[in-house]
């Protein structure tokens, strides 16, 4: 069994950064995606971004241009560094990993980010 620890949430002021960290428990077979998820109380769960096992990135439109999303294969670590912060950005943050070849979904417990002055 797969497990994800993520790491690098917390409070911080609109307009600042914060970097997450998302860490598997040992490598996945398979090609697969990895992904950053977030849900706001009262809110359905939302990708915030993706990027697959090649590079290539999904990313939502409202953080477009103010989120990046990268992966370091060789640490099984996807990571997100989330710029301009909003107050609309305070969610939960969730990793997630999923697996193309038996649609298999791991998670993360959740890390809670706050946007707030």
């Amino acid at each position: 069994q797969v497990q994800l620890v993520e790491s690098g949430g917390g409070l911080v002021q609109p307009g600042g950064s914060l970097r997450l960290s998302c860490a598997a428990s040992r490598s996945i077979f398979g090609a697969n995606t990895m992904g950053w998820y977030r849900q706001a109380p009262g809110k359905e769960r939302e990708l915030v971004a993706a990027i697959a096992s090649g590079g290539a990135t999904n990313i939502a439109d409202s953080v477009k241009g103010r989120f990046a999303i990268s992966r370091d294969n060789a640490k099984n670590t996807v990571y997100l560094q989330m710029n301009s912060l909003k107050p609309e950005d305070t969610a939960v943050y969730y990793c997630n990993i999923h697996r193309y070849f038996d649609n298999s979904d791991y998670w993360g417990q959740g890390t809670q980010v706050t946007v707030s002055s």
